[in-house]
């Protein structure tokens, strides 16, 4: 857990850097475009079709019931924008997701590694294929998980254990790729999230968690219909800060964990020592990988 802090210390100063403010702009513009696209276009056809499925399946009164025993007979009033939104939103999360990874990452890991692991070898083992190609496995497991679980969720105990776990997995298996992408070869990669698979669950599901302001911002658009577009916009924004915070932390951590494996490896090896570095690389540090 002390590793784990100690990323999350140099992610939050390295979040304060002007130029991962700045950051966030470009993933945020392309959301934003994007999904005012979809929902001028997709989002009144879905309510319509969720309105009629709830008129022929009665609906309204069987949720009505759940929602009275909850004590929220109140949201049946928006009850079918609001579901429209909650389907809209792990798609809204994955386009997010995938500007961070294809357009974000390369600046975070160019920054971190500038500034601290400077003499880190990269040996190049992912790509933007293989970026693309976990955000959208990994997304396609977790939407059926999601799914899944979804009436589990309405109960409140299981609410703050299924979606956290749900993300976590989610944004690790994303994540934790494109941090080790520019750095590390196939083999380092699997070995190092085979080792570090629950510091990097925990990380994520953290994260994850820290995901649930903008949630209720995209859900709240369905509760107001002047004020939507701006709590879309809100949303969206929050969602990419996080990503990036979230990118950032895995920065930190997995070249940190990297750093300590190579060192490793050259320890059994016997033929020199590495030295981790744990702050930022000065050239006269004549360290070796």
């Amino acid at each position: 857990m002390r590793d784990v802090l100690v990323a999350f210390g140099r992610a939050l100063l390295s979040q304060l850097h002007i130029r991962m403010l700045l950051l966030t702009l470009v993933p945020f513009v392309l959301s934003v475009l994007v999904w005012g696209v979809v929902l001028w276009l997709g989002l009144q056809p879905l309510i319509d079709w969720v309105q009629a499925y709830f008129l022929d399946n009665d609906g309204f009164r069987i949720a009505g019931g759940v929602l009275a025993w909850f004590g929220l007979g109140a949201i049946k009033t928006v009850l079918v924008p609001l579901l429209a939104m909650w389907v809209l939103l792990p798609l809204m999360i994955l386009t997010a997701l995938v500007f961070v990874g294809t357009l974000a990452m390369p600046v975070i890991v160019r920054h971190v590694a500038s500034r601290h692991y400077r003499l880190l070898e990269r040996r190049h083992g992912g790509n933007l294929l293989g970026t693309l190609w976990i955000a959208v496995s990994s997304f396609a497991v977790f939407l059926f998980l999601w799914i899944v679980t979804l009436p589990l969720s309405v109960i409140p105990p299981l609410t703050f254990v299924i979606q956290p776990a749900l993300w976590g997995w989610l944004t690790y298996r994303v994540m934790a790729y494109d941090a080790l992408a520019e750095h590390a070869d196939a083999d380092e990669w699997r070995r190092l999230v085979r080792t570090h698979r629950w510091p990097l669950l925990i990380i994520g599901a953290i994260t994850g968690a820290m995901g649930a302001a903008p949630t209720l911002l995209w859900l709240g658009g369905a509760l107001s219909v002047i004020f939507f577009p701006i709590l879309a916009a809100g949303s969206i924004w929050l969602y990419v800060l996080v990503f990036i915070f979230t990118g950032l932390w895995f920065q930190h951590y997995c070249l940190q964990a990297l750093a300590r494996q190579r060192a490793a490896d050259v320890g059994r090896d016997g033929s020199m020592t590495a030295i981790i570095p744990s702050g930022p690389a000065r050239p006269s540090s004549p360290t070796a990988f």
